[in-house]
């Protein structure tokens, strides 16, 4: 299993996620959104994983980017903009292959041991 965190240093559940897998002692790769942000293709991969790149944007962003995420109409606007501004990212993503959540969530990260 190739677990990879995306996540910040200062999210609560970014920490709860990280030790919900050490506590499993399932090896995961932190990222961390601020500093290195996503690629295109790991955003992609998540993206077709979520289905809904609304639930990509954290609900507590705030300034111009996460402000003008919300007026955007199409997706590939809305992909865009979430490259090029990581912080407006929710955290954490917990991807495993083509499998992603957004969250903290224990309950379907079990079905993927």
């Amino acid at each position: 299993m190739n677990i990879q965190i995306f996540g910040r240093s200062s999210s609560f559940d970014t920490k709860k996620a990280q030790r919900w897998f050490k506590e499993r002692r399932i090896s995961f790769q932190y990222i961390d959104l601020n500093s290195k942000g996503m690629s295109k293709g790991e955003f992609t991969s998540v993206l077709a994983a979520v289905k809904d790149i609304d639930t990509l944007l954290d609900a507590k962003a705030k300034g111009e980017a996460a402000t003008l995420f919300r007026y955007l109409g199409t997706q590939a606007e809305k992909q865009e903009k979430l490259l090029e501004n990581p912080q407006i990212i929710a955290a954490p993503i917990v991807r495993s292959g083509r499998l992603a959540t957004v969250g903290f969530c224990p309950e379907v990260w079990k079905n993927w041991e």
